[in-house]
């Protein structure tokens, strides 16, 4: 078969992990992988961008970086990216061959999506200096954790996928930080809570843990600003740059923020239209980030959410944002939608709620948000009830 057919095969979520598969998996055929350094990023919101801009900070340095990050948004090609481009299907379907030949068919059947596109991830970058590998959802028991690291990157951690990961943020943050086992770069705007369990964790494992803004002259804080505000970006994305800078001083380099290029990810807080904003943001955390983004301005909402995310919370959050809101159909993947408790949530709150038809007002201000399977719904025209 080929690689898009196996993956075919391999249901994008699931409802429980194995945590033993990656590792048999990886023990079965670690003679086999070169690995270059990995930078292992960690967190619940800015794993993408602040990844990102690493590598864009080390490929400035003349390092070629692979980058890997998910999930995708049109084309599965987005999760690899090396040297500035995305890795192409012609030799994605190389990997995938090379792949077959030194893992054991049952075990290749037995991982998960992410799974194999991680070992996919790993072949792809098998010749580069670096490579940036962001975690799943996890952290501990991560696919990506498996493989030895440089360097531990924890953007901000906050509450999401707690039937995975615990219910309360610090059962979340031990999860992602037990992955840590040398060198860790923490971002600066962490909960109390979880710079306690980090440094808690730190020094039992005896590595050592930085905070980034102490590695951030004032020099640097300010073309970060300039960054920011030249390129039009979300405040928020100072702090995923400042991180990013932070972990490539702690890597011996010094990145010049004023020639770095355009961060390249897509749905991150996003104007694709001068009424339009996209945002594929789907916790609390995310969420507040978004209204301090908004400001007073109240706009029309294109909106939806699967079951497992806390709704209740994020459209208290984003409700004096929220004129009105337009439910986006979402794929059937076996996810329970959210749609029952976000129209009890919208009646409670007395603010109107009808479905997305795709026809926007050019006269009305829309804000998209709420998780990757919207942004694709919305860029990708799919509105069919």
């Amino acid at each position: 078969m080929t690689l898009f057919q196996t993956l075919s095969q391999k249901p994008l979520y699931s409802e429980h992990i194995d945590t033993t598969r990656m590792p048999r998996a990886y023990e079965a055929i670690k003679h086999a992988l070169s690995i270059p350094p990995i930078v292992h990023v960690v967190g619940t919101n800015g794993k993408g961008s602040t990844g990102r801009f690493l590598a864009l900070m080390l490929t400035q340095q003349g390092k070629s970086v692979g980058h890997y990050t998910s999930p995708h948004l049109l084309r599965f090609n987005e999760r690899l990216w090396r040297d500035g481009v995305l890795v192409e299907d012609e030799t994605l379907e190389a990997l995938h061959v090379k792949l077959s030949s030194i893992l054991p068919s049952a075990l290749a059947q037995e991982l998960s999506y992410f799974e194999y596109t991680t070992f996919l991830a790993i072949l792809a970058f098998a010749t580069c200096d670096v490579i940036v590998l962001e975690a799943g959802l996890g952290g501990e028991w991560d696919a990506t954790n498996v493989f030895p690291k440089v360097l531990s990157v924890i953007t901000p951690i906050g509450m999401d996928h707690q039937s995975f990961l615990g219910d309360t943020l610090g059962e979340i943050a031990g999860t992602k930080l037990r992955s840590i086992r040398t060198a860790t770069l923490m971002a600066s705007s962490q909960e109390p809570l979880v710079k306690e369990i980090a440094r808690a964790i730190a020094k039992e494992k005896e590595v050592p843990l930085v905070e980034a803004h102490t590695l951030v002259c004032a020099k640097t804080k300010t073309a970060i600003d300039s960054y920011i505000l030249y390129h039009s970006l979300a405040s928020f994305f100072g702090e995923n740059l400042q991180t990013a800078y932070a972990a490539a001083r702690m890597l011996g380099y010094k990145p010049d923020i004023a020639t770095l290029l355009p961060l390249d990810l897509r749905a991150r807080c996003e104007r694709v239209a001068p009424n339009v904003l996209l945002d594929c943001g789907h916790n609390p955390m995310a969420a507040r980030a978004l209204v301090q983004t908004l400001g007073e301005k109240k706009y029309t909402f294109i909106y939806n959410s699967y079951a497992d995310k806390d709704v209740v919370a994020i459209l208290e959050i984003l409700r004096p944002c929220v004129k009105e809101m337009h439910l986006m159909p979402l794929p059937q993947t076996g996810r329970e939608t959210a749609q029952a408790t976000i129209e009890e949530t919208m009646a409670r709150f007395g603010i109107p709620l009808r479905p997305f038809t795709g026809e926007l007002d050019p006269v009305k201000d829309y804000v998209v948000f709420g998780s990757f399977a919207v942004a694709e719904q919305f860029l990708e025209g799919k509105f069919a009830q």
